[in-house]
């Protein structure tokens, strides 16, 4: 006994040969990289579908849990490589070509070894490059699954413009892979996933065409519509005489009409005029819109930069589920890709590795002025009840609300006031 997954019905033709939906079958599509570039840099929508989350990604930043003095130090180094700007750049460019990577450069020659961060001396990192996946070919899958990095590429070559092949360990790269292909036989780059493009390309596609034939309507809104008595006679057998004499005609009834309002014309002439019904376009683009953010995963607050629409809406549940998205990214995808990298950044900021020092992502929504003020009232009422309490040193206490008040952005600056006023008094000592 076989059995059928599906609806059928013969009489409606609803899973038959002639339902005309039997037959719609979906097919990979893979978009060229001159394609891809063209729609990032001409359509703002394409560009903001791929940058959007990027930046929301990397826009906060993050906070070290150390010492003010490890802290000043790793954000400075941070600083010096670029870090942030180019762990964007490198999203950026993973969700635009399906695959990027930022190579750390070392004082190794040998790039094709891996890279040991406990080697990283203070001023170890020389610098970061970021690299397209047309600049970096990932090599052979890794395919036994009893060894470490199955399912990765076991080496990467990089084909600089000299024409050399250069071999890089997976462990020198901070690997940012595009949208996941589950199969790789099923991939047009091995080792690199998709584009973000490849699967919001007819969606941007429809709503682009949309604007665009909405925008060339605007020029038909009005048209005028003047019936010649003897048109059609004439045309036959007036030639080209009568053929100028009509566009003579027509232009000197136009000219009149916008100067003082009035048309004249012939008394067996006729004059109407049609006008476009623009009614229900907006709803029509803002479906959309609906399908572009829908396949997008980005709420058309953010894509679009409109107010969430509807009675009392502000959009902050959208926004709240795509922040978790978001932080899945940088959880899931960008901790475990920069776990080497991290490692010799704070060797080569500090000399060492103290193992106690640890790092968070800042939360993505950032409160008002209010907020940050209320914040700040609440631990400065939690420390106050911890200090009644007398159950830890002073000094420690100290330090922690210094610091806490500082990066909750309650009172910015604080943490180098203190530490300005303490100089002071030393120095007078």
């Amino acid at each position: 006994m076989s059995i059928m997954d599906g609806l059928r019905n013969i009489v409606a033709n609803l899973g038959t040969d002639r339902d005309k939906a039997a037959h719609s079958y979906y097919h990979n599509t893979t978009i060229a990289d001159d394609q891809l570039v063209a729609m990032y840099r001409t359509s703002a929508i394409a560009r903001n579908v791929v940058d959007l989350p990027a930046e929301d990604a990397t826009r906060e930043w993050r906070e070290w849990q150390a010492d003010a003095e490890q802290i000043t130090a790793i954000e400075a180094e941070e600083k010096r490589l670029g870090l942030q700007g180019k762990t964007m750049q490198n999203l950026k460019r993973a969700r635009l070509f399906g695959g990027a990577a930022i190579y750390i450069g070392t004082r190794d020659l040998d790039a094709s070894k891996p890279l040991d961060p406990a080697r990283i001396g203070k001023g170890g990192l020389q610098y970061l490059a970021v690299l397209n996946r047309s600049e970096i070919t990932a090599g052979e899958i890794q395919r036994d699954p009893r060894l470490p990095g199955f399912g990765k590429p076991i080496m990467y070559r990089m084909n600089p413009a000299t024409g050399a092949s250069v071999e890089i360990h997976p462990s020198r790269l901070v690997i940012a892979m595009g949208e996941e292909v589950p199969d790789d036989r099923y991939s047009a780059h091995p080792g690199w996933g998709d584009s973000t493009l490849n699967a919001t390309i007819s969606a941007v596609r429809n709503l682009d065409a949309t604007i665009a034939n909405v925008a060339s309507l605007v020029f038909e809104a009005k048209v005028d519509v003047i019936g010649i008595n003897g048109f059609n006679e004439g045309l036959r057998s007036g030639g080209s005489e009568y053929e100028a004499v009509v566009l003579a005609r027509t232009s000197l009834t136009a000219r009149g009409k916008g100067i003082n309002g009035a048309l004249l014309m012939d008394a067996e002439d006729t004059y109407d005029q049609k006008t476009a019904s623009f009614a229900t376009l907006p709803d029509i683009i803002d479906r959309f819109m609906q399908m572009v953010s829908a396949a997008a995963g980005v709420p058309m607050t953010r894509l679009f930069g409109i107010a969430a629409a509807g009675m009392n809406a502000t959009g902050a549940g959208d926004e709240k589920v795509y922040f978790d998205r978001v932080r899945v990214m940088q959880t899931l995808d960008l901790d475990p890709a920069m776990e080497i990298l991290n490692e010799c950044l704070i060797r080569s900021a500090l000399g060492n590795r103290p193992p106690e020092l640890h790092w968070t992502w800042r939360p993505l929504f950032q409160p008002t002025a209010k907020e940050r003020a209320d914040m700040g009232k609440v631990l400065v009422d939690s420390v106050k009840v911890l200090f009644d309490m007398d159950i830890l040193p002073e000094e420690a206490l100290a330090d922690t609300i210094v610091n806490t008040l500082t990066e909750s952005g309650a009172f910015p600056g604080l943490e180098g006031k203190v530490k300005e006023f303490f100089n002071v008094v030393e120095s007078d000592e």
